[in-house]
């Protein structure tokens, strides 16, 4: 009796571990499972909702998206924000001081300092990402091809990258620039050389941990294919680090275009350029101070802005690594 019992309990636990959940009858019709099936989320969805939700409540991420929007704005449309003409010179204006007609002033040459900054903000923007999509594009397939492959290859790719990493980043694109001229187009080429093995190699690392993990192993006991394995299985395990690092590249980028601009390895006059307002300005800054402060809060909000949003993305993407707030 008492064996009987027994069984009859152990009976009724697993009838009441596999009972179906709530609102789901044990004879539910398929169309209500189906109806319950389609409620639900993909997890994909799910996971995208937690990581915009964390965004979200950083209050310094949501300050530097805006600040993005706004620098994003001026450089789309700069007319919203000072309808003056940047390149135009008028001596019997030159250095005014901020009033109604020039909020910001005028510079040496009697241009408005607003209408420059304005305008300037779209060198610095197109230059910071192009220059980083550059890097990306040549340091991503670097590092996943070393880091998957390994063995000789992955030694002559990452002491090639060692190589441009040994030298300071400004002064290899100074060199660069040297050699082959002043250019926007130069700016970019040199600017992404010197990025490259940021990515390249935060690529690898990711690469080399993840080849090793239980589900890379299993589908290529199954038959997959390298291609198949690297870019449905493993570079989706990179995307979230390679986001945070092109946010923390891109300000350097700004920095550095900035300070070609204001050696006179960058743009060149006319063409607006916050490093190259700077630089003419720094003439006469103890009499017309405001023809550098411009530029230089431009240039501090623009990275400032940038910084907050990667360490956003950076707390949402990965929470492990979320700094105190």
């Amino acid at each position: 009796m008492a064996f009987a019992q027994k069984r009859s309990d152990e009976i009724d636990g697993l009838e009441s571990q596999t009972r179906p959940p709530d609102g789901l009858d044990r004879e539910a019709p398929p169309a209500e499972v189906a109806a319950l099936a389609r409620r639900r989320p993909p997890a994909g969805q799910n996971q995208l909702a937690v990581v915009i939700r964390r965004f979200a409540r950083h209050r310094l991420a949501m300050l530097g998206l805006l600040i993005f929007i706004l620098l994003a704005l001026m450089a789309l449309f700069p007319g919203w924000f000072s309808p003056a003409n940047p390149i135009k010179v008028v001596l019997s204006e030159a250095l005014e001081p901020p009033g109604l007609t020039h909020p910001l002033g005028t510079d040496s040459f009697g241009r408005d300092v607003l209408a420059r900054v304005v305008h300037g903000s779209r060198v610095s923007l197109f230059v910071g990402l192009t220059s980083v999509l550059a890097a990306m594009l040549a340091g991503i397939p670097i590092g996943l091809i070393g880091g998957f492959r390994g063995g000789r290859l992955d030694n002559i790719l990452m002491r090639f990258m060692d190589a441009i990493l040994s030298f300071p980043p400004l002064l290899l694109a100074v060199a660069i620039m040297g050699s082959l001229g002043a250019d926007i187009r130069n700016v970019i080429l040199a600017l992404g050389l010197v990025y490259t093995p940021l990515f390249a190699r935060l690529v690898r690392s990711t690469v080399l941990s993840a080849r090793e993990e239980d589900y890379v192993l299993a589908v290529r006991a199954v038959g997959a294919r390298d291609r198949r394995i690297i870019f449905f299985h493993i570079l989706p395990n990179v995307l979230a680090p390679l986001v945070v690092q092109a946010t923390a590249t891109f300000s350097f980028a700004i920095i550095a275009e900035a300070s070609l601009s204001f050696l006179g390895l960058g743009v060149q006059p006319p063409t607006p350029s916050w490093g190259q307002d700077i630089n003419e300005g720094r003439r006469y800054i103890q009499e017309a101070w405001w023809t550098v402060v411009g530029p230089a809060l431009m240039i501090s909000l623009a990275v400032l802005g940038i910084n907050f949003l990667g360490d956003g993305l950076r707390d949402a993407l990965d929470p492990h690594m979320r700094t105190a707030q």
